[in-house]
């Protein structure tokens, strides 16, 4: 009978080869994803085009409007009733892009009009992020 000490070593020995259960998952540079004028940098409009489209593929039911549960995990609910000046418990597109614009002022501490990487490492920058991908 072969011994559970021997099929361990084998299982570890055949994914230490394989490399693919070991290995780290690959991070995306949000700057590439979506710097679509490849300056290195995401200005305004770039951040916008990238959360309106987020807000879409948020938006399963189609009826133009984010509730509680499609914000989940990117919106806490008191931020929610903070972006929701109509105060129905939903964002629209542009209440929703009103949100986007104030991350973004955040994430620009030296107010140039744009974000690179660094900014986008932060804390007001990884919140940005969570209303874009």
């Amino acid at each position: 009978m072969i011994s559970r000490l021997f099929i361990g070593l084998v299982l570890a020995t055949a994914v230490a080869f394989s490399g693919t259960a070991l290995a780290a998952p690959k991070r995306v540079d949000p700057v590439k994803m979506f710097d679509s004028d490849n300056d290195g940098t995401l200005d305004l409009a770039e951040v916008k085009k990238a959360a309106s489209a987020m807000f879409t593929k948020l938006d399963p039911d189609r009826d133009g409007t984010l509730d509680a549960r499609e914000l989940r995990g990117r919106l806490s609910a008191k931020e929610l009733a903070a972006a929701d000046p109509d105060r129905d418990g939903t964002l629209t597109l542009d209440e929703y892009l009103a949100v986007v614009e104030q991350r973004f002022n955040a994430a620009n501490p030296d107010k140039d009009g744009t974000l690179d990487a660094k900014e986008l490492r932060s804390s007001a920058g990884r919140s940005l992020l969570r209303l874009m991908k």
